[in-house]
């Protein structure tokens, strides 16, 4: 069954997943430590109206390193994370959002899908629940791992800031 849409409450630092006939499922995840904002280079993540454009790792362990968006052949360690400290871990699963709003965040300087912002796994160290990314949206590995099995490309992402549901 499709899920009828997954929502990212930037205040509470929450992705809930709603699916038709099925009680809505919710996780912890990390948003920008910038806030929310749409333009090219503010390291914010983008608010509006979204769509899952594509979806990357399938069949990864937890833990596996993506670079590019494709996998080095890591795993993330503690001992990966001091040799290269300057590395923001895009970790296990990569979910590619794409603005569906012209002006706000689809085409020119506001264009989700160029900012290459995603829905991703994070090492489990990382706080989840505050801001700390670098605009894109960190999960758990067993979160995204769980979430990239109940979504597909197509499936609606609205991210906001407050209460929606």
């Amino acid at each position: 069954m499709r899920p009828e849409r997954v929502d990212v409450d930037l205040a509470a630092q929450r992705l809930t997943l709603f699916s038709p006939g099925q009680a809505p499922l919710s996780w912890p995840v990390s948003t920008a430590l910038r806030g929310a904002g749409e333009r090219r280079g503010s390291e914010q993540t983008p608010r509006g109206l979204h769509v899952i454009r594509a979806m990357i790792g399938a069949g990864l362990p937890p833990g596996a390193v993506l670079v590019g968006r494709r996998p080095t052949g890591e795993l993330w360690s503690a001992e990966l994370a001091r040799r290269h400290p300057q590395r923001d871990w895009i970790l296990t699963r990569v979910i590619w959002l794409s603005g569906l709003e012209r002006g706000r965040n689809r085409l020119g300087d506001v264009d989700t899908m160029r900012r290459y912002i995603y829905i991703h796994g994070a090492p489990d160290e990382a706080p989840m629940g505050e801001p700390g990314s670098h605009g894109c949206i960190r999960m758990r590995n067993a979160d995204v791992i769980e979430l990239y099995e109940r979504v597909a490309p197509g499936t609606p992402v609205l991210i906001h800031e407050g209460a929606r549901a």
